[in-house]
């Protein structure tokens, strides 16, 4: 019997996308499935698919950024199914795009508090009620092959997923001890919508000034991208696979192997460059002292 059976996980923004893939495929592993959304309509969609799969589900509106909605969330849950087991921080939005000097405030805020603030209320409100049943769990952040180096013109939402890849690697250490596995997805491009965030950006984050033509430019270019990607519905099968193997970095494109090499052998190359420096001799040998 698969080590999912019988267990609740709460999924944000799975309405559709990787969220909804990953809610089809640990639902196909018999979990109950929590799905939270900002898009009520396709939450309600998407709640009737599951039930016809014949997979337990509870429809919840979700706005990540706001930490009171999280409880909510919880309360429901528990009253629903009982205990929560795992977590999935999957909602996100595309941000701002374009040369940094154009972007704008409001846009790069709504990036902070969906992408970064959204998965540090979910683990703030659901970590204790996976502590509390003492069964262990699972916490798996979305972050995205732009958390594991920078990309040009997509700085909040790269710097949003670095941010959960670092929250990931620092959760992991912490919640050992409670047998609370923490992992994150870095996928490349995956046919969502997710160039179509806008439609979900709420009034108080509305842009200040008038929409930039270049922002256009490099928010078409991302959808080509991204409608040029892999099935969605590969993500949430390599999801199970990946923590049944007690995966932590879950990648979806092994062809971007190369690139994450390039980068660790030039943060090698530095740490090479700074052992020969006459300032840091003296720091060279010293013990690595952690918390």
């Amino acid at each position: 019997m698969s080590k999912f059976a019988g267990k609740t996980a709460v999924i944000s923004g799975g309405a559709e996308g990787i969220g909804f893939s990953i809610a089809q495929a640990l639902g196909a592993q018999k979990m109950n499935i929590v799905i939270a959304d900002i898009d009520e309509k396709n939450l309600e969609k998407a709640g009737l698919e599951l039930e016809a799969s014949g997979i337990p589900v509870l429809t919840v509106a979700l706005d990540v950024a706001i930490e009171d909605q999280w409880q909510e969330v919880a309360d429901q849950a528990v009253v629903r199914f009982g205990k929560v087991h795992m977590l999935v921080n999957n909602a996100g939005v595309g941000g701002e795009t374009g040369p940094l000097e154009s972007q704008d405030k409001n846009g790069w805020q709504w990036t902070l508090d969906v992408n970064l603030m959204g998965v540090v209320y979910g683990a703030k409100v659901m970590t204790p009620l996976i502590k509390l049943h003492g069964e262990g769990g699972w916490i798996l952040n979305v972050a995205s092959m732009a958390g594991m180096g920078g990309t040009p013109y997509l700085g909040a939402y790269t710097a949003t997923k670095a941010a959960v890849v670092a929250l990931s690697e620092s959760w992991a250490g912490e919640l050992e001890e409670n047998d609370i596995h923490v992992s994150v997805l870095c996928p490349a491009f995956v046919q969502t919508r997710i160039y179509e965030s806008e439609r979900n950006r709420p009034e108080k984050y509305q842009s200040d000034s008038a929409p930039k033509s270049e922002q256009g430019f490099f928010a078409n270019s991302a959808k080509q991208m991204v409608e040029s990607g892999i099935d969605v519905s590969i993500v949430g099968n390599r999801v199970v696979e990946a923590l049944n193997d007690k995966e932590f970095y879950i990648f979806t494109h092994p062809n971007y192997r190369s690139l994450i090499q390039e980068r660790a052998a030039a943060i090698d190359e530095a740490f090479a460059k700074s052992e020969k420096s006459s300032l840091l001799k003296n720091i060279a040998d010293q013990k690595i002292e952690m918390p």
